[in-house]
């Protein structure tokens, strides 16, 4: 009954900042889109600890933003490749995925993905497989800093930011 709730008060409260709009009948609108997106999920059965909405809670947006810096500092690195293309050497790598929730995994490739310069190509339970634009941008992910990230994200004792 928590998750339901806990779904029910982030979707109203993402409903309310995206709209802006305050009047009567927006706001029944607005209470009846998030009744059906909440039953939606019910009868889909994503409602549960794993789908929890603030399962992440204060840490999630501590990660947005060094995720934001990351995309800057690769965006920044993709701009030198393209006006030096000889540096370009693509190659496909597997990263272990040592995350316990589906949901930390998926965050795991999506970040991946986000970051210029490579991308999330195949997840499976225990790795993921990239697509590295360079050398760089490989020994980065085998260095496993974003993974130890997600692992800090999902709130594993055993790992830091």
């Amino acid at each position: 009954m928590r998750y339901i709730i806990s779904l029910t008060l982030v979707l109203a409260a993402l409903w309310l900042a995206v709209s802006g709009v305050y009047k009567p009948l927006i706001l029944m609108l607005g209470a009846g889109s998030v009744a059906l997106v909440v039953w939606l999920s019910l009868r889909m059965e994503v409602v549960g600890v794993e789908h929890n909405p603030v399962l992440f809670s204060w840490r999630l947006p501590l990660y947005w933003l060094w995720l934001v810096w990351q995309i800057v500092v690769t965006n920044i690195n993709v701009a030198r490749l393209i006006l030096s293309p000889g540096r370009i050497h693509p190659r496909m790598l597997s990263v272990p995925v040592p995350h316990k929730t589906a949901v930390a995994k998926v965050a795991y490739a999506n970040s991946v993905t986000l970051t210029p310069g490579t991308v999330s190509l195949l997840l499976t339970e225990k790795e993921l497989t990239v697509h590295a634009l360079d050398i760089g941008s490989a020994r980065e992910l085998e260095a496993g800093t974003m993974a130890e990230r997600i692992a800090w994200l999902e709130g594993s004792p055993t790992e830091q930011p």
